[in-house]
C-alpha cells in the first residue's frame, strides 16, 4: 500500500508477509545503486517497525516527480535513448556483495523456467500462437547463456518507469532487484517501445554487453516468461494485466 505523506514524501507498507523483504533490500541497495544511475530511484529515508496493529517493517521514501510511462504519452525516442542509460549504468555498477538471483527469479539461467513456461503455453488454450510461442521460447533457450551476472532492476515494466516532463525521471518498485542476466532489463524494447524507439533502444542498451545478438534473444525470452506464465493465472482475476501481457508476447513474436 502507497500513501503520499505531504508534498514530499511516500509512506510504503507491504500488504503480505512475502513482500516485507524489499524494505530490508531497498534499505540495503538503493542509496548504494542510486549514486550510480541516471534516473531517481526511491530511496528509504526511514524504516518504520511493526506497530498499532500493523505486522510488517514499512518505509518512508521521497516522493517522485512523473507518471508511469504509458505508450503513446511521450516522445518515445529519447525515452528509449534514458531507459537504455539506465540499463547500462545499472550494468556497470560492482556487483561485489550483491544479491545472486537464485531459484527461479529473474535473470536467471532461462533454462530453469523452461517446464513452467512450457506448462503455461498448454494452460493458454487458444489464447495465444501455441507453436509460434513454443518456437520463440526455443530460440531463447538455444541462446549463448550470459557469461557473468550484474545488476538488474528484474521487472522493468512500464509502470515502474517514470516519465516527467518528457524526460525519463525514475525506476520503482525495486523487488526484484540483484545480480543476475542482464538480458532481464531489456524487455523494454518490446514492453514499451516500438518501431524506431525499439531500435534506438537496442542499439544503446548494447553498449558493453557481451554477445548482444544472444542477449537479445534471452530478452525475448524474458517477456515470454511473464506474457505467458502470467496469462492463466489474471486472465480472469486482471483481465486488464492479461491482455497487456498477451499484447508483449505477439511483440515478439511479430519479429519472426
Amino acid at each position: 500500500m502507497l500513501y503520499r505523506l505531504g508534498d514530499d514524501l511516500l509512506v510504503r507498507l507491504p500488504k503480505i508477509g512475502w513482500a516485507t523483504g524489499q524494505v530490508e533490500s531497498d534499505a540495503r541497495w538503493l542509496p548504494f545503486l542510486g549514486e550510480h544511475l541516471p534516473v531517481d530511484v526511491p530511496v528509504p529515508l526511514a524504516v518504520g517497525e511493526p506497530g498499532e496493529g500493523y505486522p510488517y517493517r514499512w518505509s518512508v521514501t521521497r516522493w517522485l516527480p512523473g507518471a508511469a510511462a504509458a505508450p503513446g504519452t511521450f516522445d518515445a525516442v529519447p525515452v528509449a535513448r534514458q531507459a537504455a542509460e539506465l540499463v547500462v549504468a545499472l550494468r556497470a555498477v560492482d556487483t561485489t556483495g550483491g544479491p545472486v538471483k537464485d531459484g527461479t527469479s529473474r535473470g536467471v539461467p532461462l533454462d530453469r523456467l523452461d517446464p513452467s513456461v512450457r506448462d503455461a503455453i498448454a494452460a493458454c488454450g487458444t489464447r495465444v500462437d501455441a507453436a509460434a510461442v513454443t518456437r520463440a521460447w526455443d530460440r531463447a533457450l538455444e541462446a549463448r547463456p550470459s557469461s557473468g551476472g550484474a545488476w538488474i532492476h528484474g521487472d522493468l515494466l512500464p509502470g515502474n518507469l517514470l516519465v516527467h516532463e518528457g524526460c525519463l525521471s525514475g525506476a520503482i518498485d525495486w523487488g526484484g532487484v540483484g545480480v543476475g542476466d542482464p538480458a532481464a532489463d531489456l524487455i523494454p524494447a518490446w514492453t514499451l517501445f516500438r518501431g524506431e524507439a525499439r531500435e534506438r533502444f537496442r542499439e544503446a542498451a548494447a553498449e558493453g554487453l557481451p554477445h548482444p545478438e544472444d542477449a537479445w534473444e534471452r530478452a525475448r525470452g524474458w517477456v515470454l516468461v511473464q506474457g505467458v506464465i502470467g496469462l492463466p493465472y489474471y486472465w480472469d482475476r486482471w483481465p486488464e494485466f492479461a491482455r497487456e501481457g498477451l499484447a508483449r508476447v505477439d511483440e515478439v513474436l511479430a519479429e519472426g
